[in-house]
């Protein structure tokens, strides 16, 4: 009997919506080559990651096992699931898989961080097939949010794995390809060992709309409106963009594309030949000579970030064009868990503007890209697995699945990142856990999350900060008095003066009080004046600060 085993492996995207990384291996225990499936990013919040640029998910088991890993390969060119192919190649230096639209952004993302754009290599669809070592994977076409997009048909000594990526049951997805049962049911045919599945919606009751049928509401929403027309949405959302330019074309108004994302987005596709229709566009330039009720931009920042082109027009000019009283802002989308207070922000700053807000609650101008749990139950019966395994998904979601498969007779289990189950015997089962976590780009720099970085900003954020000076002569005894510099701590305590002069004077009093031993002990002496300088700031202002201490001495 064989001991050897496939391995299913969520490093990120399983018990979380974002950052994406699933590894597949297959040989002895321990001896397993692998591939890599998505390797995304997750997007930082001032509450938890202030300053961090991007996140993703931690590399250390895969890196250590570099010289197995065969291939990468990438289901979408969603954030989520692309977003760190560039930013973890070098320590991967594995082959980049992907389809056509997919391996053009790919490229560009290695380009922009001097990666070599040749590691990227583009794939023909189902049945064209890619070797990796023990296994052969195809991109299966399935219909999204955005163009490409595929399940993976994983093929090993152990059997048929389905990957189903991000998808959603949509016949008539207007960009890319729709969902073809005939060739689900095709894929199933040989038998399917194990379904490792989306799980975003599986809360959602109703079945899943399609994309086509939002371009009647939007047209008629465009025409009605009397001023200058701005529409939001997901710049990956091709679909979408082309639904929106199309309206805004019916309805006689010149289209403006803002946001550098909406505009590679839009290239990418053309360049592709994902979108050979989309309709005339113009400049930010050209656009200040025609009637603002001749006027629909289609923006980036659906999601309120503080730098896309949406912020920026609630808060003022962007690209020379301002909104005013009267004009029209579309959100052509649903508010991601976590960005509702930044969109509010940008909701209520237009409406001081005067600019009315139309938003997806009526349920007439966005439809989502994931399935819903009827669509889920049909994929589950065309695809026929032997076992269900959640993914993408929080944890609510990935045991909601579960229940939902279990409803009808499937085994499923729950694994989330760092679960390793072994997936060759007749039921799933935990081989071991691996330890996970997160890496933080910060700025151009790749910080871990126990290096204490992003830990130390947030404890100055939240309690301020203290530097105390001190300078001691030959013989250790202090030269002069010390003295503190603040941030972020209000300037006057409880006693009505000066926070900085009670602090410099209670350190001052204790220098003056210090036995020889102490003065000539630097980490007893930090220690002593981190304590004090807290204990005055606790008094004065209630508030106990992160303290810096600078001791030099005269030689």
């Amino acid at each position: 009997m064989s001991n050897e085993r496939l391995i299913y492996l969520p490093l990120g995207g399983a018990g979380e919506i974002g950052m994406n990384a699933y590894v597949y291996g297959y040989g002895k225990p321990d001896e397993e080559r692998l591939i890599l499936v998505d390797l995304g990013v997750a997007f930082p919040d001032m509450d938890s990651t202030p300053g961090v640029d991007l996140i993703f998910a931690d590399m250390t088991w895969l890196k250590e096992r570099r010289d197995r890993l065969e291939a990468i390969f990438v289901t979408h060119a969603h954030e989520d699931h692309l977003g760190a192919v560039s930013l973890c190649y070098e320590e991967l230096r594995a082959p980049i898989y992907a389809r056509a639209f997919t391996a053009n952004l790919a490229r560009r993302k290695m380009e922009e961080r001097g990666q070599p754009q040749d590691a990227v290599r583009e794939v023909e669809p189902w049945p064209e097939t890619v070797t990796a070592g023990p296994f052969t994977v195809s991109f299966a076409p399935i219909s999204h949010s955005i163009p490409e997009s595929n399940g993976l048909v994983i093929d090993s000594p152990a059997g048929r794995v389905v990957h189903s990526g991000d998808f959603k049951i949509d016949p008539e997805p207007v960009v890319g390809e729709p969902f073809d049962p005939d060739l689900w049911s095709a894929i199933a045919k040989p038998g399917v060992r194990a379904l490792i599945c989306d799980s975003t919606n599986v809360f959602s009751t109703h079945a899943g709309r399609s994309e086509s049928e939002l371009g009647p509401a939007l047209t008629k929403l465009v025409e009605q409106a009397d001023g200058m027309v701005v529409a939001t949405t997901f710049a990956s959302n091709v679909a979408r963009v082309k639904t929106l330019a199309e309206a805004g074309e019916r309805a006689g108004r010149s289209i403006v594309l803002l946001g550098r994302a909406m505009r590679r987005m839009i290239e990418a596709a053309i360049e592709t030949g994902v979108l050979t229709d989309f309709p005339r566009v113009i400049g930010p330039e050209e656009a200040q000579d025609i009637p603002r009720n001749h006027l629909m931009l289609i923006v980036t920042g659906s999601q309120g970030e503080r730098r896309a082109a949406s912020a920026q027009l609630s808060r003022g000019k962007y690209r020379g064009i301002e909104l005013k009283e009267g004009d029209l802002f579309l959100f052509s989308s649903k508010t991601i868990p976590g960005n509702e207070r930044d969109v509010i922000r940008i909701i209520n700053q237009l409406s001081e503007k005067g600019v009315d807000v139309v938003d997806d609650s009526s349920g007439l101008y966005h439809v989502s890209g994931h399935a819903n749990r009827p669509d889920l139950e049909r994929m589950h019966q065309i695809v026929d697995p032997q076992m269900i395994v959640p993914m993408h998904g929080e944890h609510r979601h990935l045991r909601e699945h579960v229940k939902l498969a279990e409803a009808n007779g499937r085994t499923g289990i729950v694994a989330v990142n760092g679960m390793m189950l072994d997936l060759s015997g007749n039921a799933p089962k935990v081989a071991e856990y691996i330890e996970t976590g997160r890496t933080y780009l910060d700025g151009s720099i790749q910080v871990g999350a126990l290096d204490g970085v992003i830990r130390d900003r947030i404890r100055m954020a939240l309690n301020g900060h203290v530097t105390i000076t001190v300078i001691l002569d030959e013989g250790d005894e202090p030269l002069g008095e010390p003295w503190c510099d603040t941030m972020g701590l209000a300037e006057t305590g409880n006693s009505r003066a000066a926070l900085v002069e009670v602090m410099e004077e209670d350190l001052n009093q204790f220098l003056m009080r210090a036995d020889p031993k102490t003065l000539r002990d630097d980490d007893k002496l930090e220690e002593a004046l981190r304590r004090i300088a807290r204990q005055t700031a606790q008094t004065e202002i209630g508030k106990k600060p992160e303290v810096t201490v600078v001791i030099s001495r005269m030689r």
